[in-house]
């Protein structure tokens, strides 16, 4: 399956470089604000020297993956990188819209890396997953949203690993919903993410780009999709104010259990 690229028009996407931190927000109108200490409960496990932390590091950069865990900053990357396991992110390291709560960087994204999906999956079959998540940048350059990669990837993970579940964190897609999910219902995953991240009033604020109806569209038209055994919605609060998540897409493990897609920050 081939994903068109389209030239980017809006004027958040003007450059080619990327942007991160202040980068991103030097053109909002955001009073400084007194830097405040961090409670001390908040503290981050360092990697422990008796796990897996530097293996994974290892094959992450050898087969020339991007995972969210690096690229969002986040806190917890010594401890799930210990015990074997990362968050992948897929179509590049380069987001191309400009959401403040996001440490992913924001520019003009690279085109498409068609090896891409291969290298993940064996990168899954070599560490011994049995059940990986995977995200993206946004990429409203492409005509489909990046559907199409994400079910490459899909394929060619049960083509190699039959046995791994599958969860996709996806973006919004844009105005290309329609097409995103003929397209993701050719080769649906175990679990499908999507989190709203914030509430209708702070939208343009927290998410430009992006808007609150077409999310809650696009948790619905999941909903009615039947793509796995069994649907789900959960809402769960978020330490944000004002914030929450709604997860779809339940998928019913054979003999009863069921594996439902844990809340994640970054879509």
């Amino acid at each position: 399956m081939t994903t068109e690229t389209m030239p980017l028009t809006t004027a958040t996407h003007h450059s080619p470089d990327k942007q991160r931190g202040s980068l991103k927000t030097k053109r909002d109108e955001i009073d400084p604000a007194e830097r405040l200490p961090k409670p001390n409960w908040i503290r981050v496990k360092a990697a422990s020297p008796s796990g897996r932390f530097r293996e994974i590091k290892d094959i992450v950069r050898a087969n020339h993956l991007v995972t969210v865990c690096e690229e969002a900053s986040c806190p917890n990357i010594g401890e799930c990188w210990s015990k074997g396991t990362a968050t992948f992110m897929i179509m590049g390291d380069k987001c191309t819209r400009r959401y403040r709560f996001c440490n992913v960087s924001t520019g003009r994204p690279n085109p498409l890396d068609l090896n891409e999906p291969e290298r993940l999956a064996q990168t899954i079959a070599l560490m011994k997953l049995k059940y990986v998540v995977i995200t993206s940048v946004d990429r409203d350059d492409l005509r489909d949203g990046g559907a199409g990669h994400f079910v490459e990837c899909i394929r060619h993970i049960r083509a190699l690993t039959p046995n791994t579940y599958i969860e996709i964190l996806t973006p919004d897609f844009g105005g290309r919903l329609d097409a995103a999910l003929e397209i993701l219902g050719t080769a649906p995953p175990d679990v499908l993410n999507h989190n709203i991240e914030t509430v209708p009033r702070l939208y343009k604020e927290a998410r430009p780009g992006a808007d609150f109806q077409n999310t809650l569209n696009l948790l619905q038209r999941l909903h009615r999709a039947r793509w796995c055994a069994a649907h789900t919605m959960r809402i769960s609060r978020r330490m944000r104010q004002g914030c929450f998540d709604v997860c779809s897409a339940q998928k019913q493990k054979p003999g009863g259990r069921s594996l439902l897609g844990r809340c994640r920050a970054g879509r």
